[in-house]
């Protein structure tokens, strides 16, 4: 017919097949991502007795948040969100809670309050 005529030539159907999958596509190695995150099962930190973060360093011995065991808590004005974290009026505040009504009161102690005598 008229590729005979026109002496096309094709090659046969088992000459060479792209690869499909995309697996198959490219060289296999190694990279920076996706594979290299499969290998991380080591822990390097840990929960810290001081702050409660996941912050302790197990090699180093010491916090990276707060600096535990150093007596000085650690903080830098380069990160005032953190220190705002752990600043005053963060916590219960137990003690400051209860500070302006004894204020106002003269930080009295020991005394009774005065019975009211109702008038009738």
């Amino acid at each position: 017919n008229d590729l005979e005529r026109l002496n096309l030539s094709f090659p046969s159907r088992d000459f060479y097949h792209p690869p499909t999958s995309r697996s198959n596509q490219f060289p296999i190695k190694m990279t920076k991502g996706t594979t290299s995150f499969g290998k991380r099962h080591n822990k390097s930190h840990t929960a810290c007795r001081r702050c409660g973060k996941i912050s302790y360093h197990i090699q180093k011995k010491t916090c990276s948040s707060c600096g535990y065991p150093a007596k000085k808590m650690r903080n830098f004005n380069w990160g005032q969100k953190a220190k705002g974290r752990r600043t005053v009026g963060t916590g219960r505040q137990r003690y400051m809670k209860t500070l302006t009504r004894r204020f106002k009161n003269g930080f009295r102690e020991g005394t009774q309050a005065k019975k009211m005598i109702s008038k009738e």
